[in-house]
């Protein structure tokens, strides 16, 4: 809720975008998505900078326009950023990108979804269009964990679309963070019998653990990075299912989508972001740390223009980092 019930309240909107371009995904999810849009206070949103928000694993966007709990949802958080004069007013883009495997990296694969595609092709003009918002150079995209690494790989890819980006405690240094889960993925994948039957048992519930909600996300994961066009919801890991040794080949697929490494054919495309925030817990417990480090390094040393923070907490109930984040971005497209 509003801290300060004074604080006045932007308008919460919501589309519904029929998409094309995930029609053909292998998980056999709906291309029917929700849409939130934020505009502030007394503003119909025309010539403002639009942001988009990609949530974490788990999640989808609407999840940040519901009420929260001990705390401000986005939309609150953008009232009383706004109402203070810490940030310029913008609109902000909530879509729901959930998928069957839990969650989303925000990037095309033939399993997963053509996500990039939805995000940039369909998402972005149906917004821009209704409410006269964003445009070139206009543009920000931010997100924390799965939606920090969608954040962080959509300014690598495409800085031709988005001029900002935050990335919040990001997927990044694969090795460090997923390899460590494969065990764990392989024991359940053998105690269930198949992929397929771990899906279904999972879907099957009627209550799931942080332990199987991790081994999902290591699958979803898999079918984003390496997908076998070939296996159910295109699963197979990048180890021997027997011994967890790693398969170079299938392992090189994964490499090739993380930022720290991706980052090397993008420097010149990176240094016409108007805008960078990447940040991370200095005791993040998927090892990000490490991996945002590593990053921040190459860009420094490649010139490229970037706010690097760590602070003194985990991967967990990290929002406040937004009250950092969202103003940077704000003001970067708004100049």
């Amino acid at each position: 809720m509003h801290k300060d019930p004074s604080t006045p309240v932007g308008t919460l909107h919501r589309l519904i975008i029929e998409s094309s371009v995930l029609k053909a995904n292998m998980l056999g999810d709906p291309a029917l998505r929700v849409v939130d849009i934020y505009v502030p206070h007394g503003l119909d949103g025309e010539g403002l900078p639009l942001l988009v928000d990609l949530v974490g694993f788990t999640a989808g966007g609407p999840a940040h326009t519901n009420w929260k709990n001990f705390g401000e949802n986005v939309p609150e958080r953008l009232d009383r950023l706004v109402a203070e004069g810490t940030m310029p007013p913008v609109v902000v883009a909530f879509p729901d990108c959930f998928t069957r495997l839990g969650g989303n990296q925000y990037v095309n694969s033939a399993a997963m979804g053509r996500w990039e595609d939805f995000l940039i092709d369909e998402m972005l003009p149906a917004v821009e269009n209704k409410f006269g918002c964003g445009g070139a150079g206009r543009r920000g995209v931010f997100g924390k964990s799965s939606g920090g690494y969608g954040s962080i790989a959509h300014a690598i890819l495409h800085s031709d679309t988005w001029s900002a980006a935050a990335c919040h405690s990001g997927d990044m240094a694969f090795e460090l963070c997923y390899l460590p889960e494969m065990t764990s993925a392989v024991r359940a994948i053998a105690k269930a019998g198949s992929f397929e039957k771990f899906v279904t048992d999972f879907e099957a519930g009627p209550k799931w653990d942080g332990k199987d909600l991790h081994d999902l996300m290591t699958l979803a994961m898999a079918a984003t990075y390496d997908p076998d066009p070939d296996a159910f919801c295109g699963l197979r890991l990048p180890v021997d299912m027997e011994t967890c040794e790693l398969d170079e080949a299938l392992w090189a697929n994964w490499l090739k989508w993380d930022p720290v490494l991706m980052a090397d054919d993008h420097i010149d495309d990176l240094k016409t972001l108007k805008g960078l925030w990447i940040d991370c817990g200095s005791i993040d417990q998927y090892n990000l740390v490490y991996g945002a480090r590593r990053l921040h390094k190459k860009l420094e040393a490649a010139g490229v223009a970037h706010v690097y923070e760590e602070f003194p907490d985990n991967h967990s109930s990290v929002d406040y980092r937004m009250d950092k984040s969202l103003p940077f971005l704000a003001k970067a497209l708004s100049g």
